[in-house]
């Protein structure tokens, strides 16, 4: 790198383009409703979200809190 000084910035944002792609493939795989990591106990997670459960990665001005069920459940 000390030769190539030209590289710093290239690196730099190579690696903070890995970083926040590991970092999203990291949130998917953790809090992400579809992924079941556990099938025998748990074989449907998405079955179990009641209508405040956030599923979205970015709401846009949906306030889960006030949402009431509407259907037969309810």
């Amino acid at each position: 790198v000390k030769e190539h000084p030209r590289l710093i910035p290239f690196l730099i944002f190579t690696r903070a383009g890995g970083t926040g792609a590991a970092a999203d493939i990291l949130h998917l795989a953790l809090l992400n409703p579809d992924v079941s990591w556990d099938r025998k106990n748990n074989p449907e997670p998405w079955n179990k979200l009641g209508p405040n459960d956030q599923y979205k990665f970015h709401p846009v001005n949906v306030d889960y809190s006030n949402l009431k069920i509407d259907g037969p459940d309810s």
